[in-house]
């Protein structure tokens, strides 16, 4: 597969056809990627996984009728008969009043300006450098007594979109990963933990060292753990899961979700829902972030935004067809998949710093919950109830204490906003971020 030639041409033709051929209105894209793993355990290599892919969607509009058809075979012969189908799917359609390939005036910011695409060549010795540095600083860890191994990765992809509105550009990225889990301790008393870091170039991935020392020490401080009494207690997020709370707050203010009245948040728009302290941002044109993007889904530019402002709640997010129904504009929002219609998601999302360091966070808890893994998710987004399971630290007079698992931690998503404080140690990890985070007055189920 030949990445660096330009789909575009490919894209407009095939609009052009569909247009021809019936389709009132029309837009496709194309999203190859190639992808490279390399996995070594217990200081020997273990395997070496290759991939390639391209997939092309084309949605057609007849009238108010909408149809997405998708394909892997980008011949010819093949994108007519994909033609044909669409339009007979989209003539058969319900009509939908608020479907639209929407005009975009505004010219892209260049792939260049967000510095999407690292032009390194990585090789798959480089990988296993990587993986095999990777696990030595983990298993080098004292405590530390087996490895699931550690893992290396790169990505190139390349996303091209074209519509009948005249809008058709493409841009390429990268992705480069480690990460390494092992476990600490014998027999019943064992105990897993990981770390791992995900970077658009190369040269930011954390250094191997770094990142086997953190996955470690992490698998060594959990061993012994202890259970607590249920009980209601502050709950501290750790910033490898803070960055949850916001995700959850994307899907509570999406367009659609708004549109269908399926949201807690559905008449809280410029109302104060966290504390003035809290502000939350999304931002597309973050430079190297791992979701930024030149244009979204249906081509609309977007724009950095205060999604929160002082705990106000100022937005929602939308693509066209949930701004039409809210009467309002896309916010340039919009995803999507080959074989999806677009809808609704952040970009670069992440919590702003606050104005208190981890450490103060933590020392004003008498005795509260610090939180380093979740698993499971029960989360009502009409009542905003929310029940996670858990495990981590408790605290103890300002101190960590012990290690504890097995809990469950529960509240409402619109008090946990409203007792939120957040510490000034953010870091831009994921895509989405948040620094470490406190919940005062949460239900902690243990014992």
């Amino acid at each position: 597969m030949r990445m660096q030639e330009s789909k575009k041409g490919l894209l407009t033709d095939l609009i052009a056809r569909a247009r021809k051929a019936g389709a009132d209105a029309a837009d496709a894209i194309i999203f190859e990627s190639e992808s490279l793993s390399v996995s070594w355990r217990l200081g020997k290599k273990e395997g070496v996984e290759r991939e390639e892919s391209h997939d092309l969607g084309l949605r057609t509009l007849v009238g108010k009728g909408q149809a997405i058809v998708s394909s892997t075979d980008l011949k010819t012969s093949t994108l007519q008969d994909l033609i044909d189908r669409a339009i007979t799917m989209a003539r058969n359609a319900p009509a939908d009043p608020y479907c639209e390939i929407p005009s975009t005036d505004s010219s892209p910011i260049t792939q260049t300006d967000l510095q999407l695409n690292d032009p390194r060549e990585i090789s798959p010795e480089d990988l296993f450098d990587l993986a095999a540095d990777t696990e030595d600083a983990a298993r080098s860890v004292e405590g530390v007594t087996n490895s699931e191994g550690a893992e290396a990765t790169k990505n190139k992809g390349h996303i091209a979109l074209a519509s009948s509105a005249g809008f058709a550009d493409e841009y390429s990225v990268t992705n480069f990963g480690a990460s390494v889990s092992v476990i600490a301790g014998q027999d019943t008393g064992m105990e897993r933990d990981y770390e791992y870091s995900s970077t658009r170039f190369f040269e930011d991935l954390m250094a191997p060292s770094a990142i086997g020392r953190s996955a470690g020490e992490k698998a060594v401080a959990r061993q012994n753990p202890q259970k607590v009494k249920s009980q209601q207690a502050p709950v501290i997020f750790d910033p490898r899961l803070s960055g949850g709370l916001p995700r959850l707050l994307s899907g509570l203010i999406s367009g659609a979700s708004i549109a269908r009245g399926t949201s807690v948040l559905k008449d809280k728009l410029m109302e104060k829902i966290f504390p003035e302290t809290v502000s939350i941002c999304d931002d597309p044109h973050r430079s190297r972030g791992l979701a930024s993007r030149p244009f979204d889904g249906e081509g609309c530019i977007g724009k950095t935004r205060m999604v929160v402002d002082k705990g106000v709640l100022t937005t929602w997010l939308m693509d066209t067809r949930s701004a039409n129904q809210l009467g309002l504009d896309s916010t340039g929002h919009a995803i999507r998949g080959p074989s999806s219609a677009p809808s609704p998601g952040p970009s670069n999302l992440y919590m702003m710093k606050g104005q208190i360091s981890r450490e103060e966070l933590i020392a004003e808890v008498k005795n509260g919950f610090y939180i380093t893994e979740m698993m499971g998710m029960s989360f009502n987004s009409l009542t905003g109830d929310y029940s996670r399971g858990a495990s981590g630290f408790w605290i103890e007079n300002g101190d960590i204490a012990f290690p504890v698992n097995e809990m469950t931690v529960a509240g409402n998503i619109l008090d946990m906003f409203a007792n939120l404080t957040a510490a000034d140690d953010l870091s831009f990890k994921y895509s989405t971020n948040a620094p470490t985070i406190r919940v005062d007055g949460m239900t902690v189920a243990g014992t």
